[in-house]
């Protein structure tokens, strides 16, 4: 199975563009004024698992707004804003992942987690607050996420050509919405990601 990268799904704009919430749409280029320290992590306590529960869904879908967006703090009910694109993510994702939604034969989302305690030494709890859940009694946040899709049918952009040998329909692999926290960056997080995704795809292959 191929895996080829795809642009976010969640996002709503260019890349190369912020989308600034108000009531009239606004785009200004995307400058490099926003710098992140990358923050350094102790990958033994790091998990990379299939979301197992509806929490863990609702923080991946709130580290998705998070990365693929840029909002200006200033502007009138941002945090509302935020919601409700979480929200919408929230319930895409569980339609895809359910096999409600057409064009996909099987969608897993990916997270990789750490211990809440392992993040408090972060400057700003933004992360820990937005991306936290619970599982078997601790306190773990989502730092990276991606969906692992397959399908029969896929736009040209994304299949490429058809393989030689192959005849009929066959299942396409590809990654879209991968994301990992801008503060946590440089620490292989999205290399432990794809990593995992090769080996989840192999097993939807057998």
């Amino acid at each position: 199975m191929a895996l080829l990268s795809s642009s976010p799904s969640l996002s709503i704009t260019s890349p190369n563009y912020r989308y600034y919430p108000s009531r009239r749409l606004c785009l200004y280029p995307i400058s490099a004024t926003r710098v992140v320290t990358p923050h350094h992590i102790d990958k033994s306590s790091l998990t990379i698992s299939e979301t197992s529960s509806e929490d863990q869904l609702w923080a991946a879908a709130c580290l998705r707004v998070r990365s693929f967006h840029e909002f200006k703090p200033s502007t009138f009910g941002i945090q509302d804003h935020k919601r409700y694109l979480a929200e919408r993510e929230f319930e895409a994702l569980k339609e895809r992942i359910a096999g409600k939604r057409t064009g996909f034969n099987r969608v897993s989302c990916l997270n990789a987690s750490l211990p809440l305690s392992q993040l408090l030494s972060l400057p700003d709890d933004d992360l820990c607050a937005q991306c936290k859940f619970s599982e078997n009694g601790e306190d773990r946040v989502v730092v990276g996420t991606l969906d692992v899709n397959q399908s029969m049918s896929l736009p040209d952009e994304i299949t490429g050509m058809k393989p030689e040998g192959i005849e009929g329909q066959f299942a396409r692999g590809y990654l879209s919405n991968v994301c990992v926290a801008n503060e946590l960056h440089r620490n292989g997080l999205g290399y432990d990601l794809v990593a995992k995704s090769k080996a989840v795809a192999q097993k939807w292959v057998w």
